[in-house]
């Protein structure tokens, strides 16, 4: 599992369109690490009150910071902004369209810390940008095995190479399934619960195909078999059958595999010649679909032999 370092260049470059963010001064501070995956208002730092101070955000100027800044005197108000540019500060953003004074500009220059403008309402603004954030500052990793969205379940396709999974995925696409990822998938954390999949945008909409090549999916069966990123619900590993030591028979108990330190459910498959392995991932995925809602068939079973066996009638032959 790795853990972002994001830049301050980064959170810029990747969300200042949807912000609406403006550099105004500090372009040698671009390079400044966001320590923390959240914004602050710094109105109690900037009365005097310095006992806790959450530095390592980006730092959020509303109308109440800026009108009080105005409030000061001159003298107080050089006062607050030394102090104030002490602090390792990542950035600085202003909303609705409010702009710093020249001698605050001239501090934020010495002190080599961006600052930005944001028409955005200042609230509207910190939800926003803690949101973009917190996908910023996400877990990540990569999987090693392609990723389909079948019927809205995001199944992982593991195994050995050669043993099937590309073969298995093209058939599930040709049922009107869609790719999110080929051979290697990225995974991130979301909300510290859900792992959700997708793939580099450098192979996105392609496939390895052994013996054909690659093949564009998108082209040769439509946009609607593509899917840029999806939950991670179930992952298949795809195994020899010789190498399974015991086969599930009735699926009482429910494996799991840990990515990024969540558990998702996990089913072992033996591969033998003649197995529609493609028809039995989409039945996996289906269960998982069922078991999702509340519906177990396997503890539906047990609890009908259960209720069977205790009137007195023998165990059903096998």
């Amino acid at each position: 599992m790795q853990r972002q370092i994001v830049t301050v260049e980064q959170f810029y470059k990747e969300h200042a369109a949807a912000l609406q963010m403006r550099l105004l001064a500090g372009k040698r501070g671009l390079k400044r690490i966001i320590r923390e995956a959240t914004v602050n208002r710094p109105g109690l730092v900037l009365s005097g009150f310095t006992h806790y101070f959450a530095y390592k955000r980006v730092q959020v100027f509303g109308n109440a910071e800026v009108y009080y800044l105005r409030s000061l005197t001159s003298a107080e108000r050089s006062k607050r902004y030394a102090h104030f540019f002490t602090f390792k500060i990542p950035c600085i953003v202003f909303s609705r369209g409010l702009r710093p004074d020249k001698e605050f500009m001239a501090g934020a220059e010495k002190a080599g810390v961006p600052v930005f403008q944001c028409p955005m309402v200042t609230m509207k603004f910190i939800n926003a940008a803690t949101l973009a954030l917190e996908t910023m500052f996400a877990p990540c990793g990569s999987e090693m095995g392609s990723m389909v969205d079948i019927l809205g379940v995001g199944v992982l396709i593991r195994g050995e190479s050669g043993i099937g999974k590309s073969e298995a995925v093209l058939a599930l696409i040709e049922r009107g399934y869609s790719l999110v990822s080929d051979d290697v998938t990225r995974v991130t954390v979301e909300d510290g619960r859900d792992v959700v999949g997708t793939c580099a945008e450098l192979t996105r909409e392609h496939m390895e195909i052994r013996g054909i090549g690659i093949i564009n999916v998108a082209a040769m069966f439509g946009i609607k078999s593509i899917r840029n990123q999806k939950r991670l619900d179930l992952v298949v590993t795809l195994k020899v059958w010789n190498e399974v030591a015991d086969v599930d028979r009735v699926g009482m108990e429910q494996e799991f595999v840990k990515i990024l330190g969540v558990d998702i459910p996990h089913i072992v498959i033996p591969v033998r010649p003649g197995r529609d392995l493609a028809r039995l991932i989409e039945v996996a995925a289906f269960q998982t679909k069922l078991k999702m809602s509340g519906h177990n068939a396997a503890q539906e079973f047990n609890d009908r032999l259960i209720a069977h066996m205790s009137q007195g009638n023998p165990p059903p032959a096998e």
